[in-house]
């Protein structure tokens, strides 16, 4: 990838291309939970470059707006968090969730002039989401098939990630590494054993793409060997700008990713299991909690990853000389985190060398390219229709003289659908 281009995809911040198309998108900030009742703490949020203050007013509210008072610059999240909003401790001023001064007790006359930059939210799926763009151009809010279900049919968790969103996200799309990096803990993980998947991304390890530019982003169509009279397809949902949802295993709930960048050198990273019909079973909603399968542990009271750059992941290289983990580096997401911190906060992508594999990521950055110069010429974004989101991902074994993207056509066309895993 050119210079230009990887500056353009990488810069995320209020005043660069990239950044006002995301902007254009209903962004995950936190989860609910992290303000949990009226007049908690505040939480001070970075997100897309811009450090900004949640809290849950004395109502129930949500409110997301700058961290810093207007008056003297000073931390918001050093001040009270009580009856209808939020008082800096310096002076006494004091901001409701949309911006507007409630109080300034020294000069009380100029209360009704003085307001903070302020964001809309919504909460769904747990998440407390928030439109950071122009208000004319609000995007109806998200309708990704696990966020309108039930509390009980889903578990979400995020973590930080020492690295881009970009990069972060590619391995979300990158089907192939599967066959690698996983392929010791497949049989091992309780969201992933017993799957007969296993076998066909264990036993051929050069997937062969086939991929449509949707309305909703990309559907990503990865053929491996099945068995003597078919084709193993998993099929990947890329959902623009930073949503995946990742091909099913066996019966185990289905999976999906968000990246969201802090700012351009790190990115939160978010975990969604859910099952469309039903609660998730209790011992693997279980095991999720305990940090298995997409999840992670954490350093505690923190959203940073036990294994991390600071303790090298807590590589085990006797566990890879024992081929009980290919990297060495335990758990699903972290051994997808290694790999991708260590290119650096940013990789440097003039250095890489792309193949045939890499289609999804070339189309992915092309689409993301393209969108954002389009954006700054006037054209409206995609995927901004809630509908779009409504796809599913797939894993199938089809007829090799069967094409998946002919049978997608029939059998991803609703999530009214059954769901589709081997």
């Amino acid at each position: 990838m050119d210079r230009v281009t990887a500056e353009l995809l990488v810069r995320t911040g209020p005043d660069t291309p990239m950044g006002r198309l995301m902007r254009r998108y209903w962004v995950p900030v936190m989860l609910s939970s992290e303000i949990a009742e009226p007049d908690c703490a505040p939480v001070r949020v970075k997100i897309l470059g811009e450090k900004l203050l949640a809290f849950r007013a004395t109502d129930g509210q949500a409110g997301l707006v700058d961290e810093f008072c207007p008056h003297r610059g000073v931390s918001l999240f050093l001040g009270r968090n009580e009856e209808g909003g939020i008082r800096c401790s310096y002076h006494g001023w004091k901001f409701d969730v949309t911006g507007k001064c409630m109080e300034l007790p020294s000069v009380p006359q100029l209360a009704d002039r003085m307001k903070i930059k302020s964001y809309p939210v919504i909460e769904r799926g747990d998440i407390l989401w928030a439109y950071m763009g122009p208000k004319e151009h609000m995007p109806q809010l998200p309708e990704l098939e696990w966020c309108m279900l039930p509390a009980s049919h889903r578990f979400v968790s995020k973590r930080y990630q020492a690295s881009g969103w970009l990069q972060a996200m590619e391995g979300g799309i990158d089907t192939t590494h599967a066959s690698w990096v996983h392929r010791f803990e497949l049989e091992q993980d309780p969201m992933h054993m017993h799957a007969e998947a296993n076998k066909y991304i264990k036993a051929d390890r050069n997937a062969v793409f086939d991929i449509e530019e949707a309305a909703h982003g990309l559907t990503i169509f990865g053929r491996r060997n099945g068995e003597e009279d078919s084709h193993y397809w998993r099929i990947t949902q890329w959902i623009f700008p930073w949503f995946t949802l990742i091909p099913p295993f066996g019966p185990h709930a289905l999976g999906a990713h968000m990246w969201i960048p802090i700012d351009d050198e790190s990115c939160w990273a978010w975990s969604i299991n859910f099952l469309p019909d039903r609660p998730l079973p209790a011992e693997e909603l279980q095991a999720m909690r305990e940090g298995k399968g997409i999840h992670v542990k954490y350093l505690p009271g923190s959203f940073v990853p036990l294994a991390n750059p600071g303790n090298d992941w807590l590589v085990d290289r006797q566990a890879q000389k024992d081929k009980q983990s290919f990297s060495g580096v335990k758990g699903f997401s972290i051994q997808d985190a290694s790999l991708q911190e260590s290119m650096g906060p940013i990789q440097d992508y003039a250095k890489e060398h792309l193949v045939a594999t890499d289609r999804p990521i070339v189309m992915a950055r092309r689409m993301l390219a393209r969108s954002a110069r389009e954006l700054e010429q006037g054209t409206a974004p995609p995927a901004t229709d809630a509908a779009s989101q409504r796809v599913r991902a797939a894993s199938v074994l089809l007829d090799r003289g069967l094409k998946a993207e002919d049978w997608a056509k029939e059998a991803l066309t609703s999530l009214d659908q059954p769901v589709f895993s081997v």
